[in-house]
């Protein structure tokens, strides 16, 4: 993993060590946690046209913004947790990941549409 992630992951093994959670940190409850997570980041943009969703970006630093940052702090969270309970280099893997969809979903095909790959 990169030094950023490998900081993380330390740092929530510590924290997590600290509470004695570490019993509940199954893949398992990890995985619906990741989950639960995603699903409150995606509230945030649930009703918002495409162009609204990207106009968060250039919105000054408020209670919006901060309240998708923490959702997203706590989607990695989750992710780095899970990972980790599983033994998986998520930088490896990302990298693996990236290669793997190079190859289904080649330039000259992709470029420009959303088909999934078995439609190119």
């Amino acid at each position: 993993m990169t030094d950023a992630l490998i900081e993380l992951r330390d740092r929530l093994r510590v924290f997590t060590r600290e509470r004695e959670w570490d019993r509940y940190h199954a893949p398992k409850n990890l995985a619906m946690a990741l989950i639960v997570e995603a699903a409150e980041l995606a509230e945030h943009f649930q009703w918002l046209s495409a162009e609204e969703s990207r106009a968060i970006r250039s919105l000054p630093d408020g209670e919006k913004r901060e309240a998708i940052r923490d959702e997203l702090a706590d989607v990695l969270i989750y992710l780095i947790e899970l990972a980790d309970a599983l033994d998986v280099d998520l930088a490896a893997a990302a990298r693996a990941k990236i290669g793997k969809n190079a190859l289904k979903y080649p330039v000259e095909k992709a470029r420009g549409n959303a088909k999934k790959y078995d439609q190119l």
